[in-house]
């Protein structure tokens, strides 16, 4: 599988991939002609043409036996430099009374903006028939040798806006208990709406006041800070590179906003350089899956590689020197698959 930019070909393969996303993939509209924008956007990113309020990378993963894109995921520079980014903070607030002797802790909602100016994960969706053999973790972790190479074009902050809990029907608990009152339309609509740019209608119509989480249902209650169940694989790779769960929830769905420092990231931390030799000899010594990578901005090109037959070593077969596209002598980039074995 081969891990690589955005081409303007890639539209009718990633409007598939849109249509199979479902509710709550604000970022992937089911929507040709806002999908051609993100790949244009990605593409005059790469080109230099954009300021850095407005860069975006996308990346797809392809099928190299079929042509086929099966997976998307990308990378925003800079989020809310020119429009609000808005999230949910919770916060505690203890209130107590002496003479009732009632002491009580209260978890409250305060619309916030707290990652202005961070580098976002996001977009990242695997065709269902494509979920083995490890692509979904190629498909994610791949981004992150991209900002290890390129390091400078990105914030000292990372962040990921989870997929909070929809059902089949496309139904939010915690959009119900809460933005519906203020909104008056679906959770699909709202989720609609701000996947093709449309963000002014919250800073207009949600409340500024702190909300107390004990008013809420029970049932929007449950799903503040939790994934949808398709998201949890996601979640789970994203925790073991080194992001975690600090209190910001989307403010539509409660989905969770996984947070770290960039250069605390293990996948970004430990990556290294390595170079590609002749066809056929050690590109680096490891028993485990290795992420490669071309360190090359225009075309940055990543493969998952296998230890060779003496358990110890990776070597490049010739299909995957084609797909990265390298000759002998090139900078490579390299990190272990899994965290646990970086020692």
């Amino acid at each position: 599988m081969l891990f690589r930019p955005v081409k303007e070909t890639d539209l009718p393969d990633i409007l598939r991939l849109a249509s199979r996303a479902g509710v709550g993939m604000t970022s992937l509209p089911h929507d040709a002609a806002r999908l051609q924008a993100r790949i244009h956007h990605s593409i005059e990113t790469v080109a230099g043409r954009l300021p850095r309020a407005q860069q975006g990378f996308l990346f797809v993963l392809e099928d190299p036996l079929t042509g086929r894109v099966v997976g998307v995921s990308a990378i925003e520079v800079a989020v809310g430099l020119n429009e609000p980014f808005y999230n949910f903070r919770i916060q505690r607030s203890v209130r107590a009374s002496r003479e009732i002797k009632v002491y009580k802790n209260q978890e409250l909602l305060h619309l916030s903006y707290d990652h202005t100016g961070h580098s976002e994960l996001c977009t990242l969706f695997l065709d269902p028939d494509y979920q083995v053999n490890r692509n979904g973790l190629l498909l994610s972790k791949a981004r992150l040798l991209f900002i290890a190479a390129h390091r400078h074009l990105f914030s000292s902050h990372l962040f990921a806006e989870m997929r909070g809990v929809v059902d089949e029907q496309g139904r939010s608990p915690f959009w119900d208990a809460l933005g519906h009152h203020f909104f008056e339309i679906p959770f699909a609509e709202a989720d609609r709406l701000t996947g093709t740019g449309m963000k002014t209608f919250i800073a207009e119509l949600m409340p500024s006041w702190p909300i107390y989480i004990s008013l809420l249902p029970a049932a929007a209650q449950r799903v503040i800070g939790e994934v949808h169940p398709h998201t949890a694989p996601a979640r789970a790779i994203l925790e073991k590179e080194g992001f975690s769960w600090r209190g910001s929830v989307d403010i539509f769905d409660a989905g969770p906003v996984l947070e770290g420092e960039t250069d605390a990231i293990r996948a970004i931390r430990d990556s290294r350089i390595v170079t590609a030799g002749a066809a056929g000899s050690v590109l680096a010594e490891a028993s485990a899956p290795c992420i490669i990578a071309s360190d090359d901005f225009e075309n940055f090109r990543a493969v998952l590689a296998q230890p060779a037959a003496d358990g110890r070593s990776i070597i490049l077969n010739e299909a995957q020197r084609n797909c990265l596209q390298i000759s002998d002598a090139d900078r490579l980039r390299l990190v272990p698959l899994y965290p646990e074995e970086n020692a």
